[in-house]
């Protein structure tokens, strides 16, 4: 399989927190790592800054309800291509990224 993107992150926004998993695609080995941090502003300070170390030149979330806006307003200031996927666009398609277990 082709690497697109080999360094990017998906969000699953809660309520009160957002699990971030940040995928590193690397001379032919994948990892992975999955971090949880709460939705306040210092929170969503550190997924930036952690997003940003990581390298993340593109990092997805999905649209749930009112709670992905706050999260939007902080990581629109990074340094990667930030997308905000719709669900029911997405319904039925593989949902890898969605989920504490395996968000990427």
């Amino acid at each position: 399989m082709e690497v697109i993107n080999s360094r990017c992150g998906g969000l699953d926004v809660h309520k009160e927190t957002v699990v971030g998993c940040v995928r590193l695609a690397l001379d032919g080995k994948v990892t992975r790592e999955v971090r949880t941090f709460e939705t306040t502003t210092s929170g969503l300070l550190l997924l930036l800054a952690w997003l940003t170390e990581m390298g993340c030149t593109h990092v997805a979330m999905e649209a749930t309800g009112v709670y992905w806006k706050p999260v939007w307003n902080i990581l629109s200031d990074g340094d990667f291509e930030l997308v905000l996927a719709n669900a029911t666009h997405i319904k039925g398609s593989s949902r890898e990224f969605v989920g504490k277990k395996s968000v990427l």
